[in-house]
């Protein structure tokens, strides 16, 4: 039995319940909305942050299922509050939304510290919103349940199942080989993303709402019931409900963030064979939660557990609506619970051991048994060497085998404009064996680090069948991306790292089982490059982006603001 706190025991009851003029004017501007006191009054004020709007395809269905929340916020005995909250769109914003996940973290954190709220459900799922909000909200640190935006459903074309992104990138590359022409690309547009939701293969949305349910913030199963399914709708309503009680109970976000959490996460993140960007995401999740996780605790944990999801792009098969009915996260984690950490809670159970123990896998070619992994090690690598001091990272099983030791001559873009401008360039002499380098395009250099690190191959290439090649950058890459790229090259040319001493013809090696990265030049020799390389211009003279480049961290650390990536404590606003 769930204790019922007491009305003035709500956060909310500063707001509402004393004698002064304030909360006379609080109830009178509520009564002004339209509510009676009855609705409101001695009940957990929830507000539900919606990352909805026209622009956003991920998550264009969220309109309707705020109201699903706060169905079960009434049926509980809440009184819910809907605040409309910044949209990041992977699709449109440019130069990328990883550029402003810092403001949705800022935005969240101020709203939920700010307004008489005793709990939060938080509404998000394409790539930066999860962390956004997840970041924004453990610096708050109320009652909170995260609500997934949940995957598309498939695509379609002539008889093929498509992954979004996965298989935009696979026919783009074909139109450029001459294997298809306009109409069919035509049709493509049609049948690549066929309804609301977030990419529907193991990309970055995916894999960091998977990890948001393996935390623990969402309900049982939430990470990957299809966006239009009718039960999305349940799991939302059930959210709305969950958090009335998270109130009551008291129980904070920080007792479900806890570090064994995001070791899990990881684990989990691992096992899924998913997106890169979740190495800089859960790394500044963490710090915001007061947990610490390094690009080595990735490393480690990967030697650790094996790769079971069948889901692509680092899985050959399946989808998310596979993975869903074949048992979900779930069934997944009870294939692994012996690397986790049981006991701790989640928001839906005292502890994920109670949360797994009905978790069953139905389909072993989906969610493959430990004896017949996709892969015997977790599915990003991190690397070190002489190019990468502070460490760079690589989704090992999206590329191709025989590239994962190589020893080629660099190819060096300046910028992707440069890069994308002149990649045909007969008089680069670009082979197989090359190895392409772009640089500036980090957090400050991006600016933002946007998704160009699967930098496109040459046409005279894919017309003669490559179609993977060593690349490195400090970018990122789509989730949905695959290829030998190595990605998130700490630190970035744009301040100084090595990668902006390297020139074309220098050779570099990639040796991803010794984990190396190394430019093969002597360090005399790099010396003299660096004393004379000069720092660029800084991207922006004002506004938010100069905020940006003034605050970022490197990609090693997260990539958050310092400003609110260090400790210390923030008061509650005065409400009286």
């Amino acid at each position: 039995m769930v204790h019922m706190k007491a009305p003035e025991e709500l956060r909310s009851h500063q707001w509402y319940g004393t004698d002064g003029l304030r909360s006379f004017s609080h109830r009178a501007r509520t009564r002004q909305l339209g509510y009676l006191p009855e609705e409101h009054l001695g009940k957990p004020v929830i507000a539900i942050l919606n990352t909805w709007s026209d622009i956003n395809p991920c998550h264009v269905h969220l309109r309707d299922r705020a109201q699903a929340v706060k169905r079960g916020v009434w049926q509980a005995g809440g009184f819910p509050l809907e605040f409309p909250v910044s949209t990041l769109s992977e699709t449109f914003q440019k130069p990328t939304p990883m550029l402003y996940r810092n403001l949705l973290a800022m935005e969240t954190e101020e709203l939920l510290r700010s307004y008489p709220v005793d709990g939060a459900v938080l509404m998000g799922g394409c790539d930066k919103s999860t962390p956004a909000l997840l970041m924004g909200a453990a610096s708050v640190d109320l009652p909170t349940v995260f609500v997934p935006a949940g995957p598309m459903l498939p695509g379609h074309w002539r008889g093929e199942v498509l992954g979004s992104g996965t298989d935009m990138w696979k026919y783009w590359d074909d139109k450029r080989a001459g294997l298809i022409g306009d109409c069919e690309l035509t049709e493509l547009e049609s049948g690549l993303a066929r309804s609301p939701g977030h990419c529907m293969t193991m990309g970055t949305a995916s894999t960091l709402t998977a990890a948001a349910e393996a935390l623990g913030v969402t309900v049982p199963g939430a990470s990957s019931i299809p966006a239009v399914d009718s039960g999305h709708d349940r799991m939302a309503a059930q959210s709305g409900m969950r958090i009335v009680e998270q109130v009551h109970k008291g129980r904070v976000l920080s007792s479900i963030l806890t570090q064994e959490a995001f070791e899990d996460a990881v684990t989990t993140v691992l096992g899924l064979g998913g997106s890169t960007n979740a190495v800089i995401h859960l790394i500044a999740m963490a710090g915001r939660a007061g947990a610490r996780l390094t690009l080595d605790d990735f490393d480690r944990i990967a030697r650790t557990v094996p790769v079971l999801a069948n889901v692509r792009p680092g899985g050959r098969t399946y989808l998310m609506e596979d993975f869903h009915f074949a048992g979900g996260l779930p069934g997944f984690l009870s294939r692994i619970t012996d690397l986790l950490h049981l006991d701790r809670p989640t928001v839906s159970h005292d502890t994920l051991r109670e949360q797994l123990a009905g978790a069953r896998v139905h389909n072993d070619d989906v969610i493959r048994t430990r004896d017949n992994p996709v892969a015997s090690e977790g599915g990003v690598a991190v690397l070190r060497g002489n190019l990468c001091p502070d460490g760079a990272v690589i989704k090992h099983i999206a590329a191709e085998p025989h590239l994962l030791k190589h020893t080629g001559p660099a190819v060096v873009f300046d910028d992707y404009r440069t890069m994308q401008r002149t990649i045909n360039d007969p008089e680069l002499d670009i082979t197989a064996d090359s190895v392409l380098v772009l640089r500036n395009a980090g957090p400050k250099g991006g600016p933002g680090m946007p998704e160009y690190g699967m930098l496109p191959l040459p046409d005279h290439l894919l017309k003669q069948g490559v179609r993977d090649m060593v690349r490195i950058s400090d970018a990122r890459m789509s989730g949905t991306s695959y290829g030998a790229c190595v990605l998130h090259i700490a630190p970035e040319s744009y301040v100084g790292g090595p990668l902006a001493l390297v020139r074309t013809g220098d050779t570099i090696t990639l040796d991803v089982e010794a984990r190396i990265l190394q430019l093969n030049v002597d360090d005399e020799e790099l010396a003299r490059r660096r004393a004379e390389w000069t720092p660029p211009p800084a991207r922006y003279e004002r506004g938010y982006g100069a905020l940006y480049n003034e605050q970022i961290t490197q990609a090693d650390t997260g990539c958050d603001f310092e400003f609110l990536a260090r400790p210390g404590k923030v008061p509650d606003p005065y409400a009286g």
